[in-house]
């Protein structure tokens, strides 16, 4: 039996940037992190050549090509695994719609433990390429590719997407004096509302070419807030979340909402200084930015919201556990 531990991520600046449809043009790139919260992808090999799937479902098939979970079925064939295995997936959160990039880690957790049980080791920079070939171009998801890359790398990243195709995950080297700064003095609380992103995503999606402008400015904040951290300037990432929000609402229309708009009112109110929906928006998790005195005022306003404490993750994909008989 191998077991993976992928992480969920927090995708902190420069979302939108990372649709090929933009990036190919215009370059794009995100300050994003990887979470304490994991996926975990088990797979062993059976008796007989039947495939058996667990997540929250279970499917049990003579051939991988009747499997219905999508993720799993194309990660199958991309590792040429056809027959004999029972793989299934385990959260540390209800993912599914959650804005916190389980899709991809899922993807790219599959494919590790895949690999693994084939005796392959395989880079995280090809599994994270491997993890989009499946999303993007093998099932179409409107979707971009910044996900799959922190959880295959881990760590807090400065991706950048290049027209020419090329991608660099560059870990920020912080003192862990800041690190722990920053991790405390960032909070979540889930909106209570789950959501397909697909229907928001493909809207920004065709958005794209009318929101040149805003992607820029998005763009432009992620890199300053790069070089924030690096200063080790904690407190400006709170406007930077705040000014990089009011842009990216604007990108599709259910991004946000009036509920949403008036949480994160009430959380400014609060003492805040700035946030943002995770992921595609319009429910999910609710990241914000507070300094510390000032947390007990706004959990105290957010009281009936769920909160996730969570810890940045240094590390990416990997396997915790390697049995063979």
């Amino acid at each position: 039996m191998i077991i993976v531990q992928t992480p969920l991520r927090v995708s902190l600046f420069g979302g939108g940037t990372d649709f090929p449809k933009y990036f190919e043009e215009n370059g794009g790139c995100v300050l994003s992190t990887a979470i304490d919260k994991y996926i975990f992808v088990t797979i062993k090999e059976r008796f007989d050549d039947k495939l058996r799937i667990g997540y929250t479902k279970t499917e049990m098939v003579d051939d991988v090509s009747e499997i219905s979970h999508e993720l799993i079925r194309e990660a199958l064939k991309k590792t040429n695994i056809t027959k004999g295995v029972e793989v299934t997936t385990m959260g540390d959160i209800p993912s599914e719609g959650s804005g916190l990039g389980s899709s991809s880690t899922v993807t790219v957790g599959s494919l590790q433990a895949m690999y693994t049980l084939r005796g392959d080791l395989v880079s995280a920079d090809r599994l994270a390429q491997e993890a989009c070939e499946i999303e993007i171009d093998i099932l179409g998801k409107p979707i971009g590719v910044q996900d799959q890359y922190i959880a295959a790398f881990g760590g807090l990243r400065f991706i950048e997407f290049s027209p020419d195709g090329q991608i660099t995950a560059q870990r920020l080297k912080l003192a862990p004096d800041l690190i722990r700064a920053l991790n405390d003095e960032l909070l979540l609380f889930f909106t209570g509302v789950t959501r397909s992103s697909a229907t928001i995503l493909t809207e920004q999606k065709s958005n794209i070419e009318n929101r040149i402008e805003i992607l820029s400015s998005i763009k432009q904040i992620a890199q300053i807030a790069k070089d924030e951290l690096l200063k080790g300037n904690i407190e400006a990432i709170g406007d930077c979340l705040h000014e990089s929000w009011s842009l990216k609402r604007q990108l599709a229309s259910r991004i946000s909402n009036d509920s949403i708009d008036d949480l994160y009112q009430v959380a400014r109110d609060s003492g805040a200084l700035g946030g943002k929906i995770t992921g595609a928006g319009g429910g999910g998790f609710i990241l914000l930015f507070c300094p510390y005195q000032k947390q007990k005022k706004l959990r105290s306003a957010l009281s009936k919201l769920q909160e996730l404490p969570f810890n940045l993750e240094q590390d990416g994909s990997k396997v915790i556990f390697n049995y063979h008989r």
